[in-house]
């Protein structure tokens, strides 16, 4: 593990900290319009929101926000709405002292109107709970625990909204002090907590708080010693943040959460609570269902952001995962499996369960030409359109550093909402350019024919993957970043050079100036590495 990936995690554990009891903004700000319905490309007018959003991040500014200061996000659709509700992040923190858990909505998911905060403060039962482990322990009791909110869920379930989050104490388990170097102590950080919150209405924003679903666990009793804060061991075996949840077609609820540790767990809840049955013992705290590596020993995985969906059309569970340090080397992963709680699989048959490495790989810091290109691209949400049958991926993606030479232009987290295609072999792979209600008018031969720019990805930590260009000729032969003969399956939307089929689908070039329409594609090889392109000529 490099240390820059330890320091920057430790960083944005404290950026995100606030532990204000201030009520939020419950007001709308605008009241979206309902867009027109667009019936062909040539009457389709392209979002302007600007990707590098510096002069709208302040607070006054968020009428202006659409999807700025956008990190973990998760979305539910309401009927009428899709509601996004994601980590406290902003840059410059200009949410602090206004609640926790940032929230918006859209009618199109394209663009989106920034409704406030969805807690008020900080759930009492939280730093009562924590003071409670601690007397168990023998320890004082933290008067001011430095809370972090951090990666919600929302799902709807029979008429209810339920929203899981998570809260971490960045407190030293020994002393109780915050987590400094001047503070260190030589013992781990405190507990975390997934709590749950309950609605019938999104749209007033009146929560019932549910109090806790469960907590960090360890298996080392009281031996929370450590070295250095270099040293990242790992106390806990769960930790409890990152939360996702499912519903099996057998009615069967269940939790999947987990971050770095030793792993991704899964943990059946009582559909009448949403809670565990029970946590009497450390098995109650689930089974694990996803790893990094194949022994026991390496408490600190960059593994996290798990996400769990089932398809019915495929019959398969997928577990999303986030690889790596989130401000640049995040990159999406996927894992399949046709029981809740596995053992997983990739592309490669090889058993994440059991600590494989996870492919294919969906998301990469990338850069089509004309742009900065987008690093720490992971921890997603994934969602359908029950009417179209849509699926889509959404999910942070940060500018580069320096960009336009702003030194903390790395701050800038733009939500992404992609769409979803499944490959016939029934893998997801998302699509390089971000949704924007493009009109899907009939992709022809002949539509294909020109000028691309194509990415085959690598896996290079913290690396950009750049365009190189492609070239599709008439007569049916690709050259440049491919070359042999091509073909398209234009029922199916496929476009297939030699053995390689690309899922083809109208999106926007967010690169060009203007925004235009275009045509795109993504795949993946042979070995799970994803392909993105997008026609420019």
């Amino acid at each position: 593990m490099k240390i820059f990936v330890i320091v920057f995690f430790v960083v944005f554990a404290l950026l995100l900290t606030s532990c204000s009891e201030d009520k939020i903004d419950l007001e709308p700000i605008v009241e979206q319009e309902k867009e027109e319905e667009v019936v062909s490309v040539e009457e389709y007018k392209a979002p302007t929101y600007a990707d590098h959003y510096l002069d709208v991040a302040s607070w006054a500014d968020r009428a202006d926000w659409n999807l700025a200061n956008v990190h973990d996000p998760s979305v539910v659709f309401d009927g009428e709405y899709y509601y996004m509700y994601g980590t406290d992040a902003s840059y410059g923190g200009a949410h602090l002292g206004r609640g926790h858990f940032l929230f918006r909505r859209s009618r199109d998911l394209v663009n989106w109107e920034f409704r406030g905060l969805a807690m008020a403060k900080t759930p009492g039962w939280v730093k009562d709970t924590l003071n409670s482990i601690r007397s168990g322990y023998g320890l004082e009791p933290i008067e001011n625990p430095r809370f972090g909110h951090w990666a919600p869920v929302v799902r709807k379930v029979g008429d209810v909204y339920r929203l899981y989050y998570s809260i971490i104490i960045d407190n030293y388990i020994a002393t109780g002090l915050p987590n400094t170097a001047e503070n260190f102590d030589g013992s781990w950080t405190e507990h975390a907590f997934i709590g749950l919150m309950e609605t019938k209405n999104l749209e007033l924003n009146i929560w019932t708080d549910r109090g806790m679903v469960i907590r960090s666990v360890s298996d080392r009793g009281s031996n929370w010693s450590r070295s250095s804060p270099y040293d990242w061991s790992a106390y806990f075996k769960f930790n409890a943040i990152d939360p996702s949840f499912v519903e099996t077609p057998e009615g069967e609820q269940w939790l999947i959460y987990g971050s770095w540790h030793s792993g991704i767990a899964a943990v059946e809840v009582d559909p009448a609570t949403g809670k565990p049955y029970k946590l009497d013992a450390i098995d109650d705290f689930g089974v694990r269902i996803a790893r990094r590596e194949n022994n026991n020993a390496n408490r600190w995985q960059a593994l996290e952001g798990p996400e769990i969906i089932y398809n019915e059309e495929t019959g398969y569970y997928y577990l999303f995962l986030a690889y790596d340090e989130l401000s640049k080397a995040y990159n999406t992963r996927v894992a399949r499996s046709q029981n809740i709680t596995g053992p997983y699989y990739g592309i490669n048959g090889a058993n994440i369960s059991n600590g494989a490495d996870c492919w294919p790989m969906l998301t990469h810091p990338y850069q089509f030409k004309n742009h900065s290109g987008w690093v720490g691209f992971a921890h997603c949400g994934v969602f359908k359109n029950e009417e179209t049958g849509d699926w889509f991926y959404t999910s942070q993606a940060r500018l580069p550093d320096n960009t336009d030479g702003n030194p903390y232009s790395n701050a800038i987290m733009m939500g992404h909402v992609n769409k979803i295609r499944w490959t016939e072999d029934g893998w997801p792979v998302v699509l390089p350019q971000r949704y924007a209600a493009v009109p899907q008018d009939e992709i022809t031969e002949e539509d294909l024919v020109g000028a691309w720019e194509n990415i085959t990805m690598e896996y290079r930590y913290q690396a950009m993957q750049k365009a190189t260009d492609m070239s599709l000729a008439s007569n049916k032969t690709a050259s440049g970043a491919f070359s042999g003969s091509w073909s398209y399956d234009e029922e199916k939307k496929i476009l297939t050079i030699g053995s390689t089929k690309l899922y083809v689908d109208r999106e926007l070039d967010w690169e060009a100036d203007p925004r235009v329409p275009t045509i795109v594609y993504s795949g993946l090889t042979a070995t799970g590495r994803p392909i993105w392109g997008k026609k420019v000529d």
